[in-house]
């Protein structure tokens, strides 16, 4: 695909009960999505990863790094770092049908040096009735949490260095021991906020955040969002109960009226969770929905997609 780099080969392809274009990958390599440089200190990066049913093959890898060079992408699918730059990775490997289970590995550091070595295992992947597997990596600082299926797998506190940058991911497989094993990734996207943003609420009266996130034409909220929830909520509670507005927005896909109805619900849903989860009066609370209507970004790609997809807190 374009904005992509690759040191292998791979295929983009289509499947019939899956919306989107999907990178089909069978062969050892590494592969880079160019359109990410910045990795800030909260992000939420997601895809879907699936495997073939017959599937036997290695571990998939993700790299979260610092590129000194473009070119030097193809040293992370599998060394945890480069050059001394501090590196984040993650390898994931589906269970085999009920043989066994899923694993996941992570490792972080630099020239060599792990500050973080371990693997855990997991139920909720396989390569037979449930070989879609959708990964939500989520960065706070130094902390990373990592979801596979909506089942939280990692949380690390220190994952990150303190003061490193990190702008690049790259994907990674270390081959398959069948010729027709692949795996397909698709449904890349990054969305950005900075925590410490939420504060704007109470110093400029409105506050917008990409760290709310829902599952795909659902106003269902995702495991992952609930840091970004808690936030708002000790914001709101910190300040005696002031009035606020929430106001849902969406991208530009799909129908004009079914984008509006999808932000008033996803937007009713955020009340919802705030007045359950942490007691803030709902008589506080209101809500809207602007749909497509209030675009943040005019681009098509998936990063200018995420940025669309957001909440906004309005002080009233």
């Amino acid at each position: 695909p374009t904005r992509w780099n690759t040191n292998a080969t791979a295929e983009v392809v289509t499947l019939n009960n899956k919306e989107g274009k999907w990178l089909k990958i069978s062969k050892e390599g590494a592969f880079h999505p160019e359109f990410i440089t910045d990795l800030p200190n909260n992000f939420t990066l997601e895809f879907d990863l699936a495997v073939n049913p017959e599937w036997r093959g290695t571990h998939f890898a993700v790299n979260l790094a610092k590129l000194d060079k473009p070119e030097d992408f193809s040293n992370y699918y599998h060394y945890v770092s480069w050059r001394g730059n501090h590196a984040v990775h993650v390898q994931l490997k589906p269970g085999q049908r009920e043989r066994t289970s899923a694993n996941s590995k992570l490792m972080a550091g630099k020239n060599g040096n792990h500050t973080v070595n371990n693997d855990v295992d997991f139920k909720v992947w396989d390569n037979a009735s449930k070989n879609f597997a959708h990964i939500a990596i989520w960065r706070q600082d130094q902390r990373l949490r990592m979801y596979v299926n909506g089942e939280k797998i990692w949380d690390i506190p220190r994952a990150f260095e303190a003061g490193a940058k990190y702008n690049a991911v790259t994907f990674g497989m270390q081959g398959s021991y069948g010729p027709e094993d692949y795996m397909l990734l698709g449904n890349l996207r990054l969305a950005v906020g900075a925590a410490d943003t939420r504060n704007k609420l109470i110093t400029e009266g409105r506050f917008v955040t990409r760290g709310i996130l829902f599952d795909v034409n659902s106003d269902k909220i995702k495991p992952e969002s609930s840091g970004a929830l808690r936030d708002i909520a000790n914001v709101i509670r910190e300040n005696g109960g002031i009035k606020v507005k929430i106001v849902g927005h969406t991208d530009a896909d799909g129908e004009e009226k079914a984008n509006l109805i999808l932000s008033e619900k996803r937007a009713a849903s955020v009340k919802a969770y705030l007045v359950k989860e942490y007691s803030i009066d709902s008589a506080t609370l209101t809500t809207e929905g602007k749909g497509e209507s209030q675009l943040a970004d005019k681009s098509s790609t998936p990063e200018g997609k995420a940025n669309n997809r957001r909440v906004e807190f309005i002080r009233q």
